[in-house]
């Protein structure tokens, strides 16, 4: 889970609709995104860093983003 994005989303008095909806993409894709099972494509991964403030590239350097690699290789 990239706890660090949903901290800043709710510090941001967000939901997950409202950051989708932002970044023109479906709820169920972020939540997928916060929660690590999918790893955003660089423009979308920019476009939330751009919503909430953050280093867009914080989404490659989380181990949480290697998980659907391990688990699509076995």
């Amino acid at each position: 889970m990239r706890k660090w994005l949903k901290e800043k989303r709710i510090a941001k008095g967000l939901t997950q609709t409202q950051v989708a909806d932002r970044c023109k993409i479906s709820r169920s894709y972020y939540t997928h995104i916060e929660n690590g099972t999918k790893t955003p494509t660089v423009p979308i991964a920019k476009l939330i860093g751009l919503e909430l403030d953050v280093n867009w590239t914080l989404f490659f350097k989380d181990e949480c983003s290697f998980k659907e690699h391990k688990t699509s290789t076995a």
